[in-house]
């Protein structure tokens, strides 16, 4: 019979989820019912666990597989080793002088490199969204509230709260087996099914429920953040300016007038893997390189 209501599905009562345990019920969700009278909730989720959060763990690495590809290894080339401060003058020169060149050469032309990490900074938050509601359907529409049910719960008099965790993972469910008696009779056997396993669900989504709304808001802030970048320009330049603070301001403006998003994507990028020194230089360099280019 265990193996039986592991393999089908169990229930709970949900209107006996609050009394005393051992007067009033067996356990939350557990004491006898009517059928037709009573409403009945079955729980089967508790099998597909495993395999919907490996589903959920793919999606999450969707937009960093996506970003990977596309990226393909551009900042790592172009930073040349001048990541590191001990570096020979003579090789630093020529690096330099190598990305002075490439950003010569190739300006105006990257926007279209910066617009797919755009891309997969909205499908993180696509995901996070999508995967809350996800989650909520998956749960029978018990997970949009789930944590904060969580904390409300905790803070509730012994006696008249209602334990969310039980009400969704439940530890002790009622079973309904049927089988043929000695003389070829159909009996019914209402029995008691303990899921262990519910002990880990219920704490792997308390943890989930917070940590998904966190990255919802640090991903929406994200958004805000990135539409201001794309929108302002002068955004862009007090961000250039906060990470080439060795520069001369004249130079950085200099160089900021000429770049279009793409090149200002590359460029940032460029000062978060550069030596700050080697990235003060580089911008002296790029700012005289530009004075030249007046039709750009």
């Amino acid at each position: 019979m265990d193996t039986y209501c592991w393999i089908y599905s169990t229930f709970t009562i949900p209107n006996r989820l609050v009394g005393r345990v051992g007067k009033d019920m067996v356990q939350p969700g557990v004491a006898p019912h009517v059928e037709g009278q009573d409403e009945v909730k079955y729980h089967k989720y508790y099998q597909w666990v495993c395999f919907v959060l490996f589903f959920q763990a793919i999606l999450f690495y969707v937009p960093r597989y996506l970003w990977k590809t596309w990226e393909g290894g551009r900042v790592k080339m172009l930073v040349l080793d001048l990541n590191c401060p001990v570096v020979g003058e003579d090789c630093k020169q020529d690096r330099k002088k190598l990305l002075v060149d490439y950003f010569y050469t190739n300006l105006h032309t990257q926007n279209f490199y910066a617009f797919r990490f755009f891309i997969c900074e909205v499908l993180n938050f696509i995901n996070v969204v999508g995967q809350i509601y996800f989650m909520d359907f998956f749960l029978d529409g018990e997970f949009s509230t789930y944590g904060r049910d969580v904390v409300r719960f905790t803070e509730m008099e012994p006696e008249e709260r209602e334990d969310p965790m039980a009400r969704v993972f439940p530890k002790v469910t009622k079973c309904t087996f049927h089988k043929y008696g000695p003389s070829g009779t159909v009996q019914k056997f209402d029995g008691l099914c303990v899921l262990p396993l519910n002990i880990v669900n219920e704490k792997i989504y308390v943890f989930l429920w917070f940590w998904f709304v966190i990255l919802s808001i640090l991903s929406a802030i994200s958004l805000v953040y990135r539409a201001a970048v794309v929108a302002g320009p002068r955004v862009r330049l007090y961000l250039l300016r906060a990470r080439s603070r060795l520069a001369p301001q004249d130079q950085v403006e200099a160089v900021a007038r000429k770049l279009q998003i793409g090149d200002w994507f590359v460029l940032y990028q460029l000062g978060k893997n550069i030596d700050p020194l080697i990235y003060k230089e580089l911008m002296g360099e790029l700012a005289e390189k530009f004075e030249g280019k007046d039709t750009v």
